[in-house]
């Protein structure tokens, strides 16, 4: 006879606060909502990772079951966004990596890219729970924000979204997942174009391209989310399971991904000075998006250029 199930302690593996994470559920259409809400830059802190792996693995040890009003109740969605106005996110935290880099500290980047790649790699895996990953990108989504993106199962993308891997102007590539994952879903042919490119794209030309699976217009990205789970109702388990057959038709593993990871390390530590300058004039305009709204923004791909 198995064990009883003690929701008790699996309710204890849940933090009541994140510093950097807002929480909600939808019993009515069993969604579990994950906002990030990071303070600073809208980027990936170490912070928020260690929060985002935190919940995460709590999501993956009781296989989808979440905390609601005082007893545990299964998630048959979950869905990543950002709390972060026009913005859901900058991607790496370019300030930590320019000091790694000028102190040659090797197993800072390393460190630093083990922690993405396991939050990846979790949701890939879709928390080894039969649930279905939805990433709603309300905002501009670049470099790690634009692969934790296609991270998911699905990508809804509000019209006036942006995302793109701006990696390469200042002479490094997205190594968190990027080729993996646009790889698989584009070929790896046009996934080279779009890293080597730089370029920036909208919501609707990443529709046309297979990337985007639902365009909603400004605004209504969560009513797109509602839509979608609605629509999938009849049909929920056994998408699920074509999600789960698609990572064993054409799997990411954790030590392909790592490997990557290696690579971009090495490639990192490579930079100089005039690579670094750029990296921190990005910087700069993270920074500014905090500060103004996103209409006021200069678009961080443009900022480099133009520096």
């Amino acid at each position: 006879m198995n064990a009883p199930v003690d929701f008790g302690a699996i309710d204890g593996m849940f933090q009541r606060h994140y510093k950097q994470l807002e929480l909600r559920f939808d019993p009515e259409l069993a969604i579990a909502w994950t906002y990030m809400n990071p303070s600073g830059a809208p980027c990936f802190s170490t912070e928020l990772l260690a929060d985002l792996r935190s919940h995460d693995n709590a999501l993956e040890m009781n296989g989808g079951y979440v905390p609601f009003e005082g007893r545990m109740c299964r998630a048959d969605y979950h869905v990543l966004a950002s709390r972060t106005r026009g913005i859901y996110n900058l991607g790496g935290d370019l300030a930590s990596f320019a000091q790694f880099i000028l102190s040659h500290d090797r197993n800072g980047l390393m460190n630093y890219a083990t922690l993405c790649i396991d939050d990846i790699f979790a949701r890939i895996s879709n928390y080894n729970a039969p649930l279905i990953t939805v990433s709603l990108v309300q905002g501009d989504a670049l470099g790690g924000g634009f692969e934790t993106a296609l991270s998911s199962n699905v990508v809804i993308a509000e019209r006036s979204a942006k995302m793109g891997l701006p990696e390469i102007l200042f002479n490094l590539f997205p190594g968190m997942g990027a080729y993996s994952l646009l790889g698989r879903r584009v070929g790896a042919r046009q996934a080279e174009e779009m890293i080597l490119s730089g370029r920036i794209y909208t919501a609707t030309e990443l529709y046309q391209l297979g990337v985007v699976d639902i365009v909603a217009e400004d605004g209504m990205g969560e009513a797109a989310v509602h839509g979608y789970v609605r629509g999938n109702a009849r049909r929920r388990n056994g998408a699920q399971a074509v999600f789960r057959c698609r990572q064993h038709f054409n799997p990411i593993s954790y030590d392909e991904l790592m490997n990557i990871t290696k690579i971009w390390v090495e490639a990192a530590l490579r930079l100089d000075e005039r690579d670094l300058k750029l990296m921190n004039r990005l910087v700069r305009a993270q920074l500014k998006r905090v500060q103004t709204t996103p209409s006021e923004c200069m678009p961080e791909e443009q900022a480099v250029v133009a520096a």
